[in-house]
């Protein structure tokens, strides 16, 4: 069983982590932080070309479906509860050969779709219908760069009393309306003018109810929900977007979607700077009620020794995350000396430690951690570690491994005097 851990951070903040694995969402978190989404993915896509290929949401970019890696987004946010995803009739079989495999897919349901897109939201709205959440966030399948600061934009503006928000950027190119010839007319303003995004986020029962009544006393189709909830009378509140957060709408942006996951580089440029990390931590088992390993509080009749909470795995990992950088280890940043890291939760270390590698222009990749011990078991908490370490780093869950291992009674290890960590960490440096 998992326990919400003490944190200390510097300047007093106290954030609230930790995923629930059953119901995939943080324990520590409030009602007006959680969210429920509906994902459209019924479209047929006529725009993105090649029909034989198929719907561009099931499309392969780096190397996966365009909504494997949507899907993705959204399984790692801990804010995130039960998700349902529109489909069409037809794609059942495309759907569950690109959910195949997916950690936390407990907690997606699909649904089919409508007619429309209008309709289809609809539908995945009624699905949520049995245990209706607080709020629900409604996403395009094929969006697959939406970033956690966008989605977290959005939430925050609902949990500050807004029944719907909005992610948009400011439309920067100049304006032109023409005629049907296809002359130019006039120069439009751009002021005040914003390109539409998603997800976008309501209070659940106040779009639901728009929903409805759009469906049958509109006379005009919707082409987005925000746009309903306009129509219904329903204040809508503009959030930062990103221009990362595309839309894929025509197979050149297919193309450009894989080339960017795939870092395509032109001939004459360096090949991509990818590095890797070792980290090794050891601790002391002393008498006590729990151990801390990748952030997981284990009961166990031992626990670790050390100037901070002595978690084993997130030492190694900071360490390797260090390493591919060439920036020391945990000790040059966190000394042990120093009184205000007693008994500091190490997810600040390692924070800390992904910070300094993205700002030296680095994409954490891959994490991977062996944790050598007789006991406690870890397997039991293996895929919670994992989701753990995917919210950490802010990486897909599928990128984080944990492994374990005994020492067939050996050594220290195999004494249950001590437990042991390895960790590899994989990161790509942007080239000059």
């Amino acid at each position: 069983m998992r326990k919400m851990q003490k944190s200390f951070f510097p300047g007093g903040a106290t954030p609230k982590h930790g995923i629930d694995t059953s119901g995939g969402t943080s324990a520590g978190m409030s009602d007006s932080e959680r969210f429920s989404l509906v994902m459209v993915a019924a479209g047929r896509g006529e725009r993105a070309g090649e029909p034989h290929n198929g719907p561009k949401q099931y499309r392969l970019i780096g190397g996966k479906p365009v909504i494997t890696w949507t899907l993705s987004r959204f399984l790692a946010h801990p804010a995130c509860g039960g998700i349902i995803v529109v489909i069409h009739s037809d794609d059942q079989g495309l759907f569950a050969k690109a959910t195949a495999g997916m950690v936390g897919l407990d907690r997606v349901r699909s649904v089919i779709g409508g007619a429309s897109r209008q309709a289809s939201v609809r539908a995945g709205l009624k699905a949520l219908a049995a245990s209706p959440p607080r709020h629900v966030l409604i996403h395009d399948a094929v969006r697959p760069f939406v970033t956690d600061t966008v989605i977290g934009g959005v939430v925050k503006a609902l949990g500050t009393g807004n029944q719907a928000a909005l992610p948009a950027v400011a439309v920067a190119d100049t304006l032109k309306r023409s005629d049907s010839t296809g002359t130019v007319v006039d120069t439009v303003s751009r002021a005040g003018l914003f390109g539409a995004q998603t997800p976008q986020g309501f209070d659940y029962r106040a779009i639901l109810t728009a929903h409805e009544q759009a469906a049958t006393d509109a006379d005009t189709e919707f082409t987005d929900d925000c746009a309903i909830a306009e129509w219904a009378g329903i204040e809508v509140r503009i959030t930062l977007g990103s221009p990362l957060n595309t839309k894929l709408t025509t197979a050149e942006d297919i193309t450009m979607a894989d080339e960017r996951l795939f870092n395509t580089l032109p001939s004459e440029t360096p090949l991509p700077d990818v590095r890797t990390g070792n980290g090794y931590d050891v601790h002391k088992l002393v008498p006590g009620d729990h151990v801390a390993l990748c952030g997981i509080e284990i009961p166990h009749d031992q626990r670790l020794d050390g100037h901070s909470d002595a978690d084993v795995a997130l030492h190694a990992l900071t360490d390797a995350l260090l390493a591919t950088c060439g920036a020391g280890d945990i000790g040059d940043h966190f000394p042990p000396s120093d009184p205000q890291w007693r008994g500091a939760a190490s997810e600040i270390f390692l924070a800390h430690a992904a910070k300094i590698v993205r700002e030296a222009g680095g994409v954490i990749m891959n994490a991977d951690v062996t944790l050598i011990a007789e006991a406690p078991k870890i397997g039991p908490h293996r895929e919670a570690m994992r989701e753990n370490l995917a919210r950490m780093l802010e990486i897909a869950v599928d990128r984080c491994s944990v492994k374990a291992t005994t020492n067939e009674t050996i050594g220290f290890v195999g004494r249950r005097e001590g437990i042991a960590a390895i960790a590899t960490a994989t990161v790509v440096y942007r080239g000059t």
